[in-house]
């Protein structure tokens, strides 16, 4: 696919904007994408995983939440620092360490749950399985970054890698589900923790295309500015986390309205519905040569998902359901990836993982607060009660997002930012 872009009055003529077919092409790209996928994979498969192994444990979905959104705020709270070691020290050295703690960890967690261990042994399970889960999403973003430096194609390569990062939210689900209910209730969280281990470790050994880390000489000294610093990022954290709480609300929710209506099996179906209109809009989103600054369109994308998710607490059928879960899903992806394309005008290239990742854990947050009073409304009311959680997620990001948009424009302090595409020249900062 191929669009067209003006990059303003300077340029009259109109230049083409490559489309994901020459992004593919870019060289040594294959070498990270294809382990890149692999290793982000299991990501998709751990909050459901825990929701389904815990509930059939206890038999609570107040306990299944909480489990999984104790590893949602530790991973939200660790992943930042993740990435900030991985920018100082390099992705490698950061990987090889935190998947092997992570597979080690989420076994211990499935152990505990099948042993019937107290709820506060799976919380204390849970904080190094979240806290080390591997942030190869932002690490593949930051190596996109490093190839095309300030090509256009960034616009499309932010899309692909939610388009990409969706696909997983369709396969995931639907994997963990399977395992979980066909197999054994173990099955997907053991699942997770082998993929993560294999998948990581194959990321890890692609050396050649990690961005380069700039050690200080005698001369110079780098400094590490952190991404949370940026009054934009904060602003972007909070639209994240409503995006968070309408993944953490739709999973719990549906697992529960499928079991009311003594369908278990539909969980993955439904929810792989939901990713897949997110897929969907995201390949679009990726085609499109957008004339609307970035900010603007992230306002009134989160406007139009705030609507739909609204209207999910309303629906009273599986196939309802599936329909409004797919408007959802379409609604995601253009907010997500204008929000890590404004990350390309509002971070230095140097502090550039730590803000993918700090975008990243917010997600996490804001699913694990999610799931936990999702889990605790289908507990105490009615089934669907919990749809009321994205709901009111996505209202108060977008009443943040209409306050304090004007800090999600670049200010031209040093930095050139190049109309249409949502991408600057990067400057430097050793």
């Amino acid at each position: 696919m191929a669009s067209t872009v003006t990059d303003g009055p300077e340029n009259s003529p109109a230049t083409p904007r490559p489309g994901y077919g020459q992004l593919l092409r870019t060289r040594g790209a294959w070498t990270f994408l294809l382990p890149g996928f692999a290793a982000r994979q299991p990501f998709a498969m751990l909050t459901i995983s825990i929701v389904l192994l815990v509930q059939h444990t206890t038999g609570s979905y107040g306990a299944a939440g909480a489990a999984a959104a104790v590893t949602g705020v530790s991973m939200a709270l660790f992943a930042p620092y993740s990435g900030r070691l991985a920018d100082r020290y390099g992705q490698r050295a950061v990987l090889l360490p935190g998947v092997i703690v992570h597979a080690l960890s989420g076994l211990t967690m499935t152990s505990l749950a099948l042993a019937h261990a107290p709820l506060w042994a799976l919380f204390v399970a849970a904080v190094p399985t979240g806290a080390s889960v591997p942030q190869v999403g932002p690490m593949v973003r930051a190596r996109w970054g490093v190839k095309l430096k300030d090509s256009p194609l960034m616009t499309t390569a932010a899309a692909f890698e939610s388009v990409t990062d969706e696909l997983t939210f369709v396969v995931g689900p639907l994997l963990a589900t399977a395992l979980c209910t066909a197999v054994t209730p173990a099955a997907g969280l053991v699942t997770e923790a082998a993929l993560t281990l294999v998948g990581g470790l194959l990321f890890a050994a692609q050396k050649s295309t990690q961005p380069v880390v700039r050690a200080a000489d005698g001369h110079a000294r780098v400094e590490h500015t952190s991404a949370l610093r940026i009054p934009g990022v904060r602003v972007l954290i909070v639209a994240f986390l409503g995006i968070g709480s309408v993944f953490g609300g739709m999973q719990v929710s549906l697992a529960a309205f499928t079991e009311s209506i003594g369908e278990p099996g539909l969980n993955g179906v439904l929810y792989g519905v939901f990713a897949a209109g997110n897929m969907l809009s995201g390949i679009v989103c990726g085609a499109i040569a957008w004339k609307a600054a970035p900010h603007r369109r992230l306002v009134i994308g989160y406007a139009a998902l705030a609507l739909t998710a609204s209207a999910l607490w309303t629906a009273h059928s599986a196939l309802l359901l599936a329909g409004l879960g797919l408007l959802v899903g379409m609604c995601i992806a253009p907010a997500l990836i204008t929000g890590y394309t404004l990350v390309e005008g509002l971070v230095p290239a140097g502090a550039r993982t730590e803000a993918f990742t700090w975008l990243t854990g917010a997600v996490a947050l804001g699913q694990a607060a999610a799931v936990t009073v999702a889990g605790q409304l289908e507990d105490h009311f009615w089934d669907g009660a919990g749809f009321l959680v994205p709901m009111g997620g996505t209202l108060l990001a977008l009443g943040t997002l209409l306050a304090l948009r004007s800090r999600l424009v670049a200010r031209p302090a040093g930095r050139t930012v190049a109309r249409g595409v949502g991408h600057r020249v990067p400057v430097t900062v050793d």
